[in-house]
């Protein structure tokens, strides 16, 4: 089974808004030169998915893995949270 656990990575938005995936993170999901992506905003935090997973098929398969492990969305929220404040201890540590 696909190890599905959250992963932090730190990436920098370029001059001209470009950023670039993690080399461990586009091959764990088979992404390539020519694979579009959905970029969605949830409030303050932005979300990226590979474009062949459409809205409806995105919202069906995260909402199918949260019963599978028992998720609820609370859970999520939580988890964006403590996520945020690791990005930001790590993007901006305070000497």
């Amino acid at each position: 089974m696909e190890n599905m656990a959250t992963v932090l990575k730190l990436v920098r938005v370029r001059s001209r808004g470009q950023l670039t995936i993690p080399k461990d993170m586009r091959e764990a999901l088979s992404l390539d030169e020519n694979t579009g992506l959905n970029l969605f905003r949830v409030g303050k935090v932005l979300i990226m998915s590979p474009k062949r997973l459409q809205r409806a098929s995105l919202a069906k398969e995260v909402e199918r893995e949260m019963k599978r492990k028992g998720l609820t969305l609370k859970d999520l929220i939580s988890d964006l949270r403590v996520q945020r404040e690791k990005y930001l201890a790590e993007a901006y540590p305070e000497d």
